[in-house]
């Protein structure tokens, strides 16, 4: 191992690590003011009960089919807005022209909530899974779109025109060297886009009453006021999260092993 590998591994496990201890002193801290009443706990049930609810889930098979439901959303939504944002990025990135002339129409789209668009959706898309899905692609698709766009900005240009040079045309310098060379920022734009993607899959379900999935399990317990349901099944969507950002942030660093090392 080179002391380079060597920095980088140490710096990695110091992150994780101090990441375990202040997760760990946070569930400390909330399984204190549940137990010694500083917050009602009612409102706040012990965290050990909160776990134990999550365990029992676990093994509950209406809960794995509502679990399933989310994590089906979730990774359809999040693949589709890739589908869309990445293309649609290099031409916007590839065009200034065109990209001028868009721009102000995603600008006044990108601040417009998702939950805004629930009740459209729901006209629009009778289905469950293609109303989520929907909800997921407008949510989770500007990360991906604004950083392919940024990230064509930053190739060298010495490289495109050498390219261009040698009698490669457009198309060809685009997938050569410019989606290469912006293949970092897009990976980073998914990334982020999938704790969006998941954010936007829940309160859809939160909203849209009738289909299966994480937010309509805790719809229901809601209404029967039963709160360490709730908060397990919202433990589990955040389990879901920490998962899709470490994949993600693996596969990012495997393949991008020497932007990280730069």
């Amino acid at each position: 191992m080179t002391p380079a590998a060597g920095a980088l591994r140490k710096a990695a496990w110091t992150r994780t690590r101090r990441g375990v201890q202040g997760v760990a002193a946070f569930l400390l801290l909330a399984e204190l003011a549940s137990r010694t009443g500083l917050v009602d706990r009612d409102v706040l049930p012990p965290l050990s009960s909160v776990l134990t609810e999550a365990g029992r889930l676990a093994g509950d098979a209406a809960f794995r089919t509502d679990l399933r439901a989310t994590v089906t959303a979730w990774l359809l939504g999040l693949a589709e807005a890739v589908a869309l944002a990445v293309p649609l990025g290099l031409v916007l990135g590839s065009l200034p022209r065109l990209d001028a002339v868009v721009r102000p129409v995603l600008e006044f789209l990108r601040p417009i909530p998702a939950v805004a668009i629930i009740p459209l959706a729901m006209l629009l898309f009778p289905d469950a899974l293609d109303l989520k899905t929907t909800i997921v692609v407008y949510a989770s698709c500007w990360p991906v779109l604004i950083n392919t766009v940024y990230g064509l900005r930053e190739v060298d240009p010495v490289a495109r025109e050498s390219l261009a040079s040698f009698g490669f045309g457009p198309l060809s310098v685009l997938l050569r060297v410019s989606l290469p060379s912006t293949a970092p920022f897009i990976a980073a734009g998914v990334r982020m886009s999938a704790g969006i993607a998941l954010i936007a899959t829940v309160s859809a379900e939160l909203f849209a009453s009738g289909s299966a999935g994480i937010g309509t399990f805790i719809n229901t317990a809601g209404s029967s006021a039963r709160m360490e349901p709730m908060l397990a099944a919202a433990l589990w969507a955040g389990v879901l999260g920490l998962l899709g950002n470490g994949v993600l942030a693996a596969l990012e660093h495997r393949l991008f092993r020497w932007r990280t090392a730069r």
